[in-house]
């Protein structure tokens, strides 16, 4: 009976490895969010009643995300500054930070405006814009955003009406002169930053536990897309699909890449660091869905909380590379389609005015859109009624420019932080690749990042 028990349990050892592999990856939520994926696409295609009915589990999520986000930009934007030893330090930041945001946003709308010159995705459609119904537009995108509404968005009620707020610009700007004044109050404003900084620790907790819910979150956004707009949607204007998603690759590997290998790291690399917070965003459609999780992530990458707390929430509002690529590809795509030919002039006179009015729409669900009929009506060259053309594929067009959009920001802090001397690289590099790291190394730096949090 001994050997016999003996030898089944030699028979069944080879079996032990995969199945821990596989409940560790069932643990892991970059996996958890995958699944849920796949859940969702196939509900929504073999159930689509019932997955249009899901739509409330994304919406419930995102909101969640939501609650947590101006607390975690408060918290880390003003510890950030109160705690540097220069004030200057603050604001060569932001300068940077801006002057980095408006060449990669120039340089991303040019490259959609290169793109769609050269391979012209909406020649052919022939589209009488009298045919098209402005009523299909959604109201939101109608009243589109001015300057002057976006400089209005800073300016908060009140002091603490920003923090408990939903808007981040108006969160950012009140952190900033919070923690400056906490800065400028030496003793007497140390057991207030001793009290954030213990806020921040909690409030990090709870980033970790709603980021749990991430794949529900993922489920009922993808089942709800799948089963609204069908298999079918997929063939709707699939050229333009192509064309951007193919530009964004490009974009990603070209010009991203060419900033990583700068910096002296690997894109891939940080894809894969990254990995559950953009497949939460590829499926949400949503960067604010990753915000808090994205600070804590460059954080221990080792990146400086004073580059993270400034670059993050302001690139989240001004460096939106994604969004860029899109607007010009899908203004020239509307004129294209209504047979409008646009000059370079005019179209570089397009460019100069989505410059002012992307900014105009940060933290909006769907800005990207609203800019466009901002610009279209600004320019007056386009019929706003043509928007309706893109508007049942803009869903789909904004999965890469969330992906885009959080990638791009992740990497502009990288940037800052190198910038400023204020990047552990040794730290990025045993955390990009652990496998190279060795062990003792490696536990040193995980119990000096758990100390610090």
């Amino acid at each position: 009976m001994t050997s016999a028990t003996t030898s089944s349990a030699t028979a069944g050892r080879p079996h032990r490895p995969h199945r821990s592999r596989l409940n560790r990856l069932l643990h892991e939520l970059w996996f958890q969010v995958v699944l849920a994926a796949v859940l969702g696409i196939a509900v929504g295609l073999l159930l689509p009643g019932f997955g249009e009915d899901l739509k409330p589990l994304n919406d419930w999520f995102v909101a969640l995300v939501k609650m947590i986000v101006i607390p975690v930009v408060f918290c880390v934007v003003t510890t950030g500054i109160a705690s540097m030893s220069n004030l200057r330090k603050a604001g060569r930041i932001g300068v940077k930070a801006i002057g980095y945001f408006l060449v990669l946003s120039l340089a991303s709308m040019l490259i959609g405006l290169v793109v769609a010159n050269l391979f012209h995705p909406g020649t052919g459609l022939n589209i009488d814009p009298s045919t098209l119904n402005a009523d299909d537009v959604p109201q939101a995108a109608q009243e589109h955003a001015t300057f002057t509404g976006f400089v209005s968005s800073m300016i908060p009620a009140s002091l603490f009406g920003a923090i408990t707020g939903d808007a981040i610009l108006a969160a950012l700007m009140v952190s900033i002169v919070f923690g400056v004044a906490l800065n400028m109050s030496g003793e007497q404003g140390a057991p207030l930053i001793s009290g954030i900084r213990a806020l921040s620790d909690v409030v990090f907790r709870i980033v970790g536990w709603v980021m749990r819910l991430a794949p529900i979150g993922t489920f009922g956004a993808l089942a709800t897309v799948v089963a609204t707009y069908g298999a079918e949607s997929l063939k709707q204007l699939g050229y333009l699909i192509i064309l951007f998603t193919a530009t964004c690759v490009v974009y990603v590997l070209v010009v991203l890449g060419a900033i990583m290998r700068a910096c002296g790291l690997s894109l891939f690399a940080l894809m894969r660091f990254l990995k559950t917070e953009l497949l939460v965003a590829l499926s949400t459609c949503s960067s604010e869905a990753v915000l808090p999780q994205l600070v804590s992530k460059l954080e221990t990458l080792g990146i400086g909380r004073p580059v993270v707390g400034i670059v993050i929430p302001s690139g989240f509002s001004f460096n939106l590379d994604g969004s860029a690529v899109y607007l010009t590809m899908a203004s020239l795509f509307l004129a294209q389609a209504v047979g409008i030919d646009l000059s370079w002039q005019q179209q570089l006179i397009m460019v100069g005015v989505m410059m002012l009015t992307s900014k105009g729409t940060a933290g909006i669900a769907g800005g990207a859109f609203i800019v466009l009929a901002s610009t279209v009506t600004a320019v007056g060259h386009i019929p706003l009624a043509a928007l309706s053309l893109i508007v049942g594929i803009d869903r789909i067009l904004n999965e890469g420019r969330v992906f885009i959009n959080v990638l791009g920001n992740a990497v502009a802090t990288i940037v800052i932080g190198k910038w400023e001397n204020d990047f552990d690289t040794a730290r990025a590099h045993s955390v990009l690749h652990p496998s190279k790291t060795p062990p003792r190394q490696a536990a040193a730096e995980d119990t000096e990042v758990a100390r610090s949090r």
